[in-house]
This record gives structure tokens, C-alpha cells and sequence, in this order.
């Protein structure tokens, strides 16, 4: 379920003109629960919240909610899409090589060279979508268990 600073999902639908349903409020709860969750990973959770829906039906509502800026689409490199919740800024995500744990990592404030293109070609940038791939601590611990027989 979200946390109270979570705003409500049927007045944030209301807000951006759209139909609140049972199945749009469990996606936005889902995602909201389950930052970074594939499109599974949300049927999954709105299964368990509100029963039966058809995987098209998630499909559906994660698209139409991303377009209008309520949810967040990521789709890195060789990994299937991911959403969340965290909208409106730019910050970046950090994924783990070996788990596919994925973190946020806020822009660097002030100067921020992401912003800055070698050669903008005329754009006005306005954003940068930066992945960084490594280990996360779990993973590399992991590595440096001996192995028990």
C-alpha cells in the first residue's frame, strides 16, 4: 500500500482527466509499491490487490499512465521496461549487474556535465537519461563468501 505522503491515485487520475477505475488505482498502488517492477511484477501486485485483470489490461494502464506523466517508463539496455513512481525530476538509477537490483541516484546539483552535450547539434536540452551498471554491495559480498561443502 503507499505511504501517506503518497498522493491519493483516484484524485491524481481525476487531476489529469482521467477515469478512475479499481484496475488504474491498483496499477498507480502497484507501482507506487514496487518501484522499478517490470510490467509482472505490477500484474502481479494488482492481481493480489484487487483480483482478476488481464495482463493487456496492465499493459494498458502502466502506457496510458506513463503518457501522462503519472508513472515513470525506464527501459535499459537489454533489460525489459520498468516503472515507478518517482516523476517530475531528473534523477538517474544505478542497476546491479549480477541481481538486476535497481537504485535511484539523484543528478548532481549544480554543475551537472550530463547536461552538458559535446555538441547539442541546435537542441535545447532539457534532460539526460544516465545509467550507471556495476555491483551492488550484496552481490559483491556474495563473491567473497567461501564456498562451503
Amino acid at each position: 500500500m503507499p505511504s501517506s505522503d503518497v498522493p491519493d491515485p483516484a484524485e491524481l487520475l481525476r487531476q489529469h482527466g482521467l477515469q478512475v477505475t479499481a484496475q488504474r488505482i491498483a496499477v498507480i498502488r502497484a507501482v507506487s509499491a514496487y518501484p522499478h517492477g517490470t510490467v509482472d511484477d505490477v500484474a502481479e501486485a494488482v492481481h493480489d490487490d484487487i483480483g482478476s485483470i488481464s495482463r493487456q489490461a496492465v499493459y494498458d494502464s502502466v502506457g496510458m499512465l506513463a503518457e501522462k506523466g503519472l508513472i515513470r517508463r525506464i527501459q535499459p539496455a537489454g533489460s525489459p521496461a520498468r516503472y515507478e513512481d518517482r516523476v517530475g525530476d531528473n534523477h538517474h538509477h544505478l542497476i546491479c549487474r549480477t541481481c538486476d537490483q535497481m537504485v535511484d541516484v539523484d543528478c548532481a546539483v549544480g554543475y551537472t556535465p550530463c547536461l552538458t552535450a559535446a555538441d547539442d547539434f541546435g537542441y535545447e536540452i532539457d534532460e539526460a537519461e544516465v545509467i550507471y551498471w556495476g555491483r551492488c554491495p550484496e552481490c559483491m559480498a556474495a563473491d567473497t563468501q567461501p564456498v562451503v561443502q
